[in-house]
Parts: structure tokens; sequence; C-alpha cells
């Protein structure tokens, strides 16, 4: 078997980035001949420190473990045949390491599903603001063999660097996710949201019209926030749940209207519709702002919605929330483009031939 060593940051099923990127192709890449090593730099142990306040002197012996496991990486270099990037090697402003990946003369693959060379830093990452250099995205993009991207924003701006870039979206396995059936205890519908702590913020755009609709229909709408159990909103009844892998469908299945609004910005327009997405596989209706791929993904009243202005989410919301038979109709027709378009099952031939095709040129 070849063997692919994919660098990143994190241990596998702990970031939704790199699971909905390329952990879930595991499996299949290794049944066609590919033996996948995930080389990550954040354990289960750094994670209960890493993002807080404090800790100074264990962050630091976070950074020297880093720069420790790469140099076994390098070390290592003559047991792998293709090298995987995903965003960075180091959480640091230096690209040493992909420029002594590129000197082993191995294939490199750099992946990435944001608007990385843009400076943004949530409050949960604010230890990290010093050392990230987000300029350093493109002399990545330049020394690696292949980039990909995870919509066309990303990949206009990687095309800048390098020719040799093709555009794979986020990915969903419908065999994992499938819709699970409704239990209603009461006649309430809940809308619900699903992020991260570093993307709650993105929550606060749908507050204004939350209210609105909470003033509207009371108890009989309930709000549900996934990814952030630190979340509170008293004024409409939010209560943040943390994320959980293990229960991560159920949770999401909670949710009888998903709603995923952006601010229009530049790192918006970068994003890949994950949130969108998993609701959609779940056959949940999905609104969504119309920034970046989302107008890709969402045909406005076909397979979901699209809706701009807090007159256009409250319209719209209301519609749903009224209309049963609409919720399932969009939610039916959001999973069928989820299963064409941005599922496992969709993609996988193409990461296959990716990778036969580098070890062949």
């Amino acid at each position: 078997m070849k063997e692919i060593l994919f660098v990143a940051s994190h241990r596998i099923d702990r970031a939704p980035g790199q699971r909905f990127r390329f952990e879930q192709y595991f499996q299949y890449l290794e049944k066609n001949g590919f033996k996948c090593t995930l080389s990550n730099i954040v354990s289960a142990d750094d994670d209960q420190y890493l993002y807080k306040p404090g800790e100074l002197f264990r962050k630091a012996e976070f950074v020297r473990k880093s720069h420790s496991i790469r140099r076994k990486n390098i070390r290592e270099l003559g047991k792998y045949d293709i090298i995987f990037i995903f965003r960075e090697a180091l959480m640091s402003r230096s690209i040493r390491y992909e420029k002594q990946f590129k000197a082993s003369g191995k294939p490199i693959v750099f992946d990435f599903d944001d608007s990385i060379w843009l400076s943004n830093v949530s409050d949960a990452n604010k230890w990290f603001s010093w050392m990230k250099n987000a300029e350093k995205t493109a002399s990545i993009v330049a020394l690696s063999d292949v980039a990909i991207a995870g919509n066309q924003y990303l990949a206009d701006f990687a095309k800048k660097y390098n020719q040799s870039v093709i555009i794979i979206p986020t990915t969903i396995d419908t065999e994992d996710y499938k819709p699970l059936p409704k239990i209603y205890e009461n006649n309430s519908v809940t809308i619900g949201w699903s992020g991260s702590i570093t993307t709650i913020q993105h929550f606060e755009y749908a507050v204004p019209f939350l209210k609105k609709i909470k003033e509207k229909y009371g108890d009989s709408v309930q709000i549900g926030v996934i990814g952030d159990g630190n979340y509170n909103n008293p004024e409409i009844g939010v209560q943040g749940i943390p994320w959980s892998h293990s229960t991560e469908i159920k949770d999401l299945s909670e949710f009888d209207i998903g709603i995923m609004p952006l601010p229009d910005d530049e790192w918006a327009k970068g994003k890949c519709g994950l949130k969108g997405l998993q609701y959609m596989a779940l056959e949940i209706p999905t609104i969504m702002s119309p920034v970046g791929v989302n107008t890709e993904i969402i045909q406005d009243g076909e397979n979901g919605f699209l809706a701009n202005s807090e007159n256009e989410w409250f319209e719209k919301i209301c519609l749903l929330i009224e209309n049963s038979e609409l919720r399932q109709k969009l939610g039916k027709a959001g999973r069928q483009t989820v299963i064409e378009r941005y599922s496992v099952e969709s993609q996988k031939e193409r990461y296959l031939k990716l990778f036969n095709d580098l070890l062949r040129s």
C-alpha cells in the first residue's frame, strides 16, 4: 500500500473541518490502496487549557511539543508517498515544516476550507493571535503540487499563486447522516443553530429576528444552540449545549428548522456551508444567508431558503413554522441536494484519482 501523511492540528473526530474535508474518506482510501496516517499536535489534554486565559507555562510546553511532533514527521518522511497538509503544519508564523516537506520531493497536497489568508481571530483563540501569520497561506499554496479549495472563492485566491487548484466541496457522509423520526411531545417547533465557541458570534446575527419570532409564537417555538455550552440568552430562552461527536446527529435531529446566518464579509465568503449541509442531510429545512457558496447550495424556495434582511429571515421562518408540509418538502429536497453534490459518495472517486495521478506524475 501507498501511505499518505495527513498533517493537521487536531486528533481524529475532533474538528469539523478535518472530519468533513478528509477524515471521512480514510476508510474508502484504505480499501483502495492508500494507508492514511494522521499526525496531529493538539491532544485531548491540550483542549482542557489551550483555548482559555492563563496557563502560560502549559501553553509554552504545547509549543515545544508541537515542534517535536513535526520534527519527527520530517525524520520519517521516507515512509510516506504523499504529504497532505490541512491549513498549516504548525500554529505559528513560520512555514519551515512545509518547506522541509517540499524539500523531500514528496508530492504535497494543501487543503483549506476558510479564508485563512485573512486575519480573523475569535475570542476563544485570542491567545494565538501573536502566533498567526495569515499571509503564509499564499506561500503554502505556492509550494504545493496541488491545492484543494472548498469553494470557488477560495480557489480564486489559490490560483493567484498556483495554477494546479481543484475545488472539492465540504461533504457529508449520508450513510451516517440519515433523518431520524421526529418525536413530538408537544406541538412546538424548534429553530436550531449549530456551530462552535469560535463561531457563536454568527448566531448573534439571528437574535434580532428570533426575538420577533418568540414575541409572535411564544412557547410554541423553541430555540436550540449546539456547540457552545456556555452560551446563554434568557431573552430568547436559549441555553447552549456543548458539541458531542457521540450525540451530534441526535442533537441536530431535534431541530425542525436549521439556520445559518452569516455576515456578508470576506471571511464569511470563504465558508463552505457545513452547518447548512448537516441540516439538509438530515432533512431539516434550512435557511442560510446568501453569502459565498450558500447561494450555490440553496435554490431559494426549492431545497431551502435564502434570507438576507431581518424581515426576510422573520417571514421565511414564519412560513416554515406554520406549514409542516413545506418543512417536509424542503427537507427532502435538501437531502437530495446533499446526496447528489455534497456527499462523500459523490466526491470520493475524485480524491482517489487525485492521489493516483500524483503518484503517476
